[in-house]
């Protein structure tokens, strides 16, 4: 029962740590997204621990925990390939703004310096 409670803690100890950050503005909202599914996984499986076991059977899986490892490792594969892409937005956004900034600065270039009408 003890390792129950342990990953029920762990889970809500995490969901509030993630709510802190979005809430001091350290962490985007659609990042927290899957640290709170996270969390939200950790605290049912802590509580109700058969569901591996349940699914296990159910895919064939002969050693339950081994279910937690492979969907641990989705997880991370899952959130590793969301952060990729991101990052080529990220990218793509920074050139294109790179872009429209030179051809702004040529633009300025071409223009002929602005005439001061005050008389000395």
């Amino acid at each position: 029962m003890t390792y129950q409670v342990t990953s029920a803690v762990l889970g809500l100890g995490l969901a509030t740590t993630i709510l802190w950050l979005i809430r001091r503005d350290r962490l985007h909202g659609h990042h927290a997204f899957w640290w709170l599914l996270t969390a939200f996984l950790v605290v049912i499986l802590g509580i109700f621990p058969r569901i591996i076991d349940f699914f296990a059977l159910q895919l064939g899986i002969s050693y339950p925990p081994t279910l937690l490892f492979v969907l641990g490792m989705s997880m991370i594969l899952i959130k590793v390939l969301s952060i990729d892409l991101h990052q080529s937005q990220l990218e793509r956004k920074m050139r294109r703004l790179a872009q429209r900034l030179a051809l702004l600065e040529a633009e300025q270039m071409k223009q002929p310096p602005a005439q001061n009408n005050e008389t000395d």
